[in-house]
């Protein structure tokens, strides 16, 4: 790829190429080093406010700007919890967390220090729900925050709850705003962030292209490894790996197909890094769509998928099978499928029974290339089965509304969805998203169980994890059972970096820049 710090003509025609197929690509800065980190990211912007934030960049850009109670490690390490914009912080009996605020902290714009009245205007802002916060879940137990003084406060719950520690403060809704800069500005916010905290400041934000980041001097905490750290955003995992190999990123996380030939032909001064992720996969199948109400046809459709071949052409086989929106190996996994090998001739059977012959669906996707790969197995594996698959690949903006009943009544029309969420580590975070409150919002299955609602709920506040286990396992068989839902895989985690440091990484993929550790030579 790179002679004598120069293209070769090999790697020169691959990025050219690549480029003139129309796939985005930001002004890289191929000399860049020393103070200086170059991070990869698949996406852009779209809302940085925490109560409204999809995720991806979002959360990247709020893990340096804001702060939150508290934070996680890496997810190799074992997801430990740690203080952070508390200094100190204890759950003092199941409905009781009491904190105390790092001192220093403070708000950019002359809008003075972080209080507990900050604290409490976050967290009560998302679990408020006249706001429409998609984390209101995150925050649903809470009762209030209550304020002691300038830096210490209490968090009180109505009734125990158990994700509080993993889902709720380290993640989304956990980022602390500035009550006063976000109330000037109207009460919520898009991309221009009112009043900054963290260990960096947004400097500058270059659409489609890059977000730039620069130490905040009046950060009272750790000081972080970089001065600076700018995140490039390229869509597609080969144009990024290829950009990493010219030496434009210094950390970049590629596809679960590269990881066999990064293994066989190691690039030089990288270490690669593989490790089991929270992001899972599934099928989405719109129960209400007229052409899927029988709920023979759905589960003609969960016969005449294959797993395995999936899994193989789309991740080299590096993950097994999900059996649910747990991830495998963890103790709340439900041990099998329901429905879990092709049975083409059982397929053809169902859908003769409902009296459905020359079936036709459309299967919406990210235009990405690791799921359009997995939408062209499906396809013909169901066509095993006579079922006719239509691709319809989107970009990520046009995506992400397909389900979305504020943009009209386009949701209902929706036939099949590849899907991926980034999971969070309490199965709760997963299984929130198919509660009935969320049809038209992030449940696009339509999939509408009071019994599923009712085990959600008690699982919250039950304190013995055999229990709880047996809850979500048999939330996870409602699913499958409903016809709505094909469980996929929980996506490898596959990145490459220069061997000069150690990347923090947290349990959904995404990188903590906060957390990357110059290493000693």
């Amino acid at each position: 790829m790179k002679i004598n710090g120069h293209f070769d003509r090999r790697g020169f025609l691959q990025l050219s190429s690549l480029l003139g197929a129309g796939l985005v690509m930001p002004r890289l800065a191929f000399a860049a080093e020393g103070d200086l980190l170059r991070i990869r990211s698949d996406s852009d912007i779209t809302r940085l406010d925490p109560a409204y934030e999809i995720g991806n960049l979002e959360d990247i850009t709020n893990r340096c700007v804001l702060i939150s109670l508290v934070r996680l490690s890496d997810m190799r390490k074992g997801n430990t919890i740690t203080p952070w914009g508390a200094e100190k912080i204890e759950q003092t009996d199941p409905t009781t967390i009491t904190f105390t605020l790092m001192p220093g902290l403070k708000w950019t714009g002359d809008f003075g220090p972080v209080t507990p009245e900050d604290v409490k205007y976050s967290f009560e802002r998302i679990a408020n729900p006249a706001n429409e916060s998609p984390w209101k879940y995150q925050f649903e137990k809470l009762d209030h925050v209550e304020v002691k003084d300038e830096r210490t406060g209490i968090i009180r719950l109505k009734e125990p709850f158990q994700p509080i520690w993993l889902a709720s403060l380290p993640y989304y809704g956990g980022h602390i705003v500035c009550k006063a800069a976000v109330e000037k500005a109207g009460g919520k916010y898009t991309t221009e962030i009112p009043a900054q905290c963290g260990p960096y400041l947004l400097d500058k934000w270059e659409p489609k292209q890059k977000m730039t980041f620069k130490a905040n001097p009046d950060w009272p905490g750790p000081k972080p490894d970089f001065g600076m750290v700018e995140v490039n955003i390229v869509e597609d995992d080969q144009a990024a790996q290829l950009a990493y190999e010219a030496k434009a990123f210094d950390y970049c996380r590629v596809s679960a197909a590269s990881a066999k030939s990064l293994k066989e032909k190691p690039l030089p001064d990288t270490t690669l890094i593989e490790a089991q992720s929270t992001r899972y996969v599934w099928l989405t199948i719109n129960i209400d769509n007229p052409k899927l109400k029988d709920p023979k046809v759905r589960q003609a459709l969960q016969y005449a998928f294959d797993g395995e071949q999936v899994i193989a052409g789309t991740y080299e086989g590096l993950v097994p099978r999900s059996t649910g929106v747990v991830q495998p190996g963890t103790a709340f996994t439900r041990a099998k499928n329901l429905i879990d090998k092709p049975d083409y001739e059982k397929a053809k059977a169902l859908l003769a029974e409902a009296g459905v012959s020359d079936l036709k669906l459309n299967l919406a996707t990210l235009n990405d290339s690791r799921y359009m790969t997995a939408c062209q197995v499906i396809q013909a594996t169901m066509a095993q089965a006579g079922i006719t698959i239509e691709i319809q690949p989107y970009d990520e903006g046009a995506y992400w509304v397909l389900g979305d009943k504020t943009q009209g009544d386009g949701y209902k029309n929706l036939e099949l969805v590849l899907m991926a969420f980034a999971g969070g580590i309490d199965p709760s975070e997963n299984l929130v998203w198919f509660r009935p409150d969320q049809i038209g919002v992030y449940n696009w299955s339509a999939f509408n169980s009071p019994e599923y609602e009712e085990l959600y709920n008690k699982a919250l506040s039950e304190a013995d994890q055999a229990k709880r286990k047996a809850m979500y396992n048999r939330m996870e068989d409602l699913m499958e059972e409903s016809g709505g839902f094909i469980f996929i895989c929980h996506e490898p985690f596959v990145a490459i970096h220069k061997n000069t440091f150690e990347p923090e990484i947290l349990a959904d993929g995404y990188p903590n820049p906060v957390g990357f550790k110059k290493l000693k030579s």
